[in-house]
Parts: C-alpha cells; sequence; structure tokens
C-alpha cells in the first residue's frame, strides 16, 4: 500500500517492468436520498485525478480512482470503506456527506489507519487523526449565519428545521445554548427533525408560520439534507412564504441542489458556505472554466467541490514532501499546509485536522446561483465548540500535543471513541 520514490539505480533494472499504482477511492453516495448531492463530488475527485495524471502523476505514479457507491446506507459506508482498504488497498480515501456516514467509516478508519478527506460542512465535536475535514466547523457557518440573521435582520425567534441525524442535532444543541447566550427565549426557539427523504412539509411549514404570530420576525436555520429540501422549498412556495416574511438560511443547499429546483419562489433565500460559484476570482474563474469544460456548461460548482479541491491538491503535496503515500507520513506534512482557495484567500490546515476557511453568505437569485452578501477572511475552524460547557475547555491539537481532544482543565488526553 504504501509507494515511495523508486530509487534512480531501481529505475534503470526495472525500465521494462509495469509502473505502479497509486489508488485513490471515492466513497460517495450514487445511488439514494443523498445522491443529489455526493454524485457530483464523485465527479470532481475523478476531474482531479486526470488533471493529476496529466501532470505526470504522483511520485512518478499513475492515480487510480477506485469508486463504490455505499448508496446513502449508512452501514454500507463502514463496509465500502472496509474494502477500499484492505481488498482495493487505497492510499486515500475522499468520501462521505452526512456525519452519519463519516461516524460509520470513523472506526474502520482507525482499526485500519486509514486516511480520510471529508469534505462537508459538519457539527464539530470530533477530531481524529485519520481524517482531515476540509468542510466548515459549526465557527465557520452555523455562528457567523445565526450572528447575521441577529444583527443584520433583526430575526427574534427562530426555527431550527434539520433532518434527523447527528450532524443537524448536534448543530442545533449548539445554536440552541447560543441563542439563550443571547438572550434569546427558549419559547422562541422551535426545533423539528425529519427523516431523510421526507415529503410532507404542510404541517411543519404551518406550525413555522404561528411563530410569528405575535409579531416578532422569524428565520429559519435549515439543516435539512438531500432531496427532502425540494419538498420544503416547494411548500414554502404553496404557502405563500417570502425570504422578506420568513427568511431561510440552509447550510446544506447550495448550487448543486439548486440546479433541480425551480427557483422562481426562493429568490431572496439565503445559504451560508464558504465558497459559492459566484465568487469573484481568477482562481474561481479557471476552476469553474475546467469543470465546464469537462463535465459541460450545465454543470454548477459548489463549496463542498472546493473542499475536495483544495484537501486534493494538500494531499498531492504532502505526499510528495513525504515521498511517500505511508498515512503516518503524509499526515505529519499536512499541518502548516497552504493552498489557494477559489475566494482570493489562502487555506490552510490546522494541527486540529480542519482548515482556515472564509464564511460566505449568499442570497439565491432566479439562476439558481448566490448573491454574495457577506464575506468574511479566513477563520479558523475549531473541532470543539466555546458554547457547550462540555465542550469548552477541549483543543484538538495533533502536531503539538498529538491529541484530538485535550481536556486543558486537567491537561489529559481523553480517548473517547463513543465521541467518535
Amino acid at each position: 500500500m504504501k509507494k515511495t520514490l523508486i530509487a534512480a539505480a531501481a529505475i534503470a533494472t526495472m525500465a521494462t517492468t509495469a509502473q505502479a499504482d497509486i489508488k485513490v477511492g471515492i466513497l460517495h453516495s450514487l445511488s439514494g436520498t443523498l445522491a443529489i448531492s455526493e454524485t457530483t463530488l464523485k465527479d470532481t475527485i475523478m476531474v482531479l485525478i486526470e488533471e493529476q495524471n496529466a501532470k505526470g502523476g504522483l511520485l512518478g505514479e499513475k492515480l487510480v480512482p477506485v469508486v463504490v457507491d455505499p448508496a446513502s446506507d449508512w452501514p454500507l459506508f463502514a463496509e465500502k470503506a472496509r474494502e477500499l482498504i484492505t481488498v482495493q488497498d487505497v492510499d486515500v480515501i475522499f468520501g462521505c456527506w452526512t456525519s452519519v456516514s463519516r461516524k460509520s467509516v470513523l472506526p474502520v478508519l482507525e482499526e485500519l489507519n486509514g486516511l480520510l478527506f471529508y469534505p462537508v460542512q459538519y457539527e464539530g465535536e470530533e477530531s481524529s487523526k485519520n481524517v482531515f475535514y476540509t468542510g466548515a466547523a459549526p465557527n465557520q457557518q452555523a455562528i457567523p449565519a445565526t450572528d447575521y440573521y441577529l444583527e443584520e435582520l433583526g430575526v427574534e425567534k427562530f426555527a431550527l428545521l434539520g433532518t434527523d441525524y447527528v450532524y443537524p442535532r448536534t448543530t442545533n444543541k449548539i445554536l440552541e445554548q447560543y441563542l439563550k447566550d443571547k438572550d434569546i427565549p427558549a419559547e422562541d426557539i422551535f426545533v423539528n427533525y425529519t427523516p431523510f427523504g421526507h415529503s410532507d412539509w404542510s404541517k411543519i411549514v404551518s406550525d413555522v408560520v404561528a411563530l410569528g404570530a405575535d409579531g416578532k420576525k422569524v428565520g429559519v436555520i435549515s439543516t435539512i439534507n438531500g432531496d427532502a429540501n425540494v419538498g420544503f422549498y416547494k411548500e414554502l412556495a404553496a404557502a405563500g412564504v417570502s425570504a422578506d416574511d420568513i427568511p431561510v438560511v440552509a447550510f446544506s443547499v447550495g448550487e448543486e441542489e439548486l440546479s433541480g429546483l425551480d427557483t422562481t419562489n426562493l429568490v431572496g433565500h439565503l445559504a451560508a458556505w464558504n465558497y459559492f460559484q459566484s465568487a469573484e476570482s481568477d482562481a474561481n474563474d479557471d476552476f469553474i472554466k475546467a469543470w465546464k469544460a469537462k463535465m459541460g456548461e450545465d454543470r454548477v460548482t459548489n463549496d463542498p467541490m472546493e473542499a475536495h479541491f483544495i484537501g486534493f491538491n494538500m494531499w498531492v503535496e504532502a505526499v510528495t514532501k513525504a515521498n511517500t503515500t505511508d498515512v503516518d507520513a503524509v499526515r505529519k506534512e499536512m499541518y502548516g499546509l497552504t493552498f489557494p482557495n477559489l475566494t482570493g484567500g489562502m487555506a490552510e490546515m490546522l494541527p486540529n485536522h480542519h482548515l482556515s476557511k472564509p464564511v460566505l453568505i449568499g442570497e439565491i437569485q432566479a439562476d439558481g446561483q448566490f448573491d454574495i452578501i457577506s464575506q468574511t477572511s479566513e477563520v479558523p475552524g475549531d473541532a470543539w465548540t466555546d458554547f457547550l460547557p462540555e465542550s469548552k475547555p477541549l483543543k484538538s491539537d495533533w502536531l503539538a500535543l498529538g491529541c484530538g481532544m485535550y481536556n486543558t482543565e486537567t491537561n489529559t488526553c481523553v480517548q473517547l471513541k463513543s465521541n467518535y
């Protein structure tokens, strides 16, 4: 599994032998409820591999994609991850979308010392030495979006609507506490969870509308995932709810999801990400041009794609510096790596396995793109939130402390697999 540069003398004696390959695992759902979001991420890694091979590959070897379909089935993610590492002998995995799929894979990665690059915003409260989290932590998406509601839109009541799994529940736990710390009464916070693929939104939308019966401004924070978003936004439109009436800020709806929707009645609603296709930079122009040239003019770009773009290129650089694909050696070379993001700044891989990323808030336009109405400079990702008392003393530092869950009050490294 571990590849190194072949010594010059060996090249001479092995000139006629077949070239070895570096295998890249791609663990994204190509069927099921999450295919709407994950299929394009498979395509992204395929394009990045093709581009890298056109540059000569890596360590003198060809990159070979190994694609599996976990089919939006959480236990199957673990099974496919094990297959990728033990049967296919991959050197790295790019994949997962939901946190429940990542948490399903995590014990396999830690048992077999595999390496995963996870490209999606998530709830934080985790730091494994076997995962690099290239999507947003709550302080890079959920908290800034809530601040925008409070400070810019004057929202006084909050509807926290999510799909029923770990990411929405943990994120909303953080947001509930954050809102209470901001003096929002508990009775002004409405929380609701629905299963994956949920389609009947009439009662929930009615409850959200009723929340504002006293005249207070209501805002929806959405952690709804997958194709359930289609029904949710359709019901909002059917109920005559506009962004002016009750704005929705989504954490899992981007350009890819909107490309399958009639956005006529969604104009003005919001999303919070670290990247939008509409970002203005030379790097983004080049990225979009290359993507559309490969995939077609109708294919859009989105935030998790940028996360894979950054993560893949950092992995290539780390492998090059380590002169091997050995997981432990590559991990050591990842810390402190920088790579230009697509919004004009510079992403840096931190010792807690998270990136520094800007926070962008975009307003949905009629063409399915976003008008960027707010953008920050790079914000360091925080593995453990400051807004939950049990997490506030925790710190992740795999470089100096060799620990992803270090308690700064007891000065001890906590190794709780249940947290993973």
